[in-house]
């Protein structure tokens, strides 16, 4: 019954921006700390930005920090993620995840209970 559906990914140009959305079902979505994860073809997984339950704390990796911008709509069950002068590098299937709000949020992919099944974000040069 748990579900989290990312929208949003395309194909665009370097500088370029995009609005990634993830809806989720199944759960008190305002009990759960939000993350946004992403894979490139041959990488590992990457952390990319997370959000506490109210809004309040935010958490960013170093490559996107200044250039992304994570937050939530409790009212709506939606976590969003803008993306702005996108890079070569930031092509990857984007992930939202769902992690329960016990001891804090984090950026740890591992500690997060749901995932959804990705969007696709291409940036070409």
């Amino acid at each position: 019954q748990v579900q989290l559906v990312e929208s949003g990914g395309g194909s665009v140009q370097a500088g370029g921006s995009l609005r990634l959305s993830c809806t989720a079902s199944g759960i008190t979505y305002s009990r759960y700390c939000m993350g946004w994860f992403r894979q490139a073809p041959g990488k590992e997984r990457e952390e990319v930005a997370a959000i506490s339950t109210g809004g309040s704390s935010l958490y960013y990796a170093d490559s996107v920090k200044g250039r992304f911008t994570i937050s939530r709509d409790n009212a709506k069950n939606t976590l969003y993620l803008q993306m702005n002068s996108l890079k070569p590098e930031d092509t990857a299937m984007y992930y939202c995840a769902a992690k329960v709000s016990w001891l804090g949020c984090s950026l740890s992919a591992t500690e997060y209970n749901y995932w959804g099944q990705g969007t696709q974000v291409t940036v070409s040069s």
